[in-house]
């Protein structure tokens, strides 16, 4: 996290000047990328520390675009509202995980194990070169 916002606070000042609808809708960008990558059902108060962390930046970076321009928390928290997601509940995290592992029914495993490495059958049926030797060494003869 530490490294995704140390990019950020680069990107936030080479866009110091820039109108802010335009850097709301780069700072949307960066943050839903950031939830859809770490969106896991244990991790959202990561997620909402991540935005507030985004949010304190460019809080920052508003208020050093001029001497006496101060933003107040209460316009910067409408323009989070209006341009950074939101992070997403546990509950809705957990839905997705949830959808993304239920199996359909009917559906088997292709990855069942064949019966002739894992000793299903008799060793006798599977062909190798040992079945010839076997019935030699069984009657007394030495195989060197």
């Amino acid at each position: 996290m530490c490294a995704k916002l140390r990019e950020i606070k680069e990107g936030l000042r080479h866009r110091m000047h820039r109108p802010i609808p335009e850097t709301g809708k780069w700072l949307a960008q960066i943050v839903a990328g950031y939830f859809a990558y770490h969106a896991v059902p244990t991790n959202s108060p990561a997620l909402s520390a991540f935005r507030y962390h985004v949010l304190v930046l460019w809080h920052r970076q508003l208020c050093r675009r001029s001497q006496r321009a101060r933003v107040l928390w209460t316009r910067m928290t409408k323009l989070a509202d209006e341009f950074l997601p939101p992070a997403a509940s546990p509950a809705s995290l957990a839905e997705c995980a949830l959808r993304r592992q239920t199996p359909e029914v009917g559906a088997e495993c292709p990855n069942w194990a064949r019966s002739e490495l894992s000793g299903g059958r008799s060793e006798t049926n599977v062909p190798t070169g040992n079945n010839k030797i076997r019935p030699l060494i069984k009657k007394g003869f030495s195989v060197a």
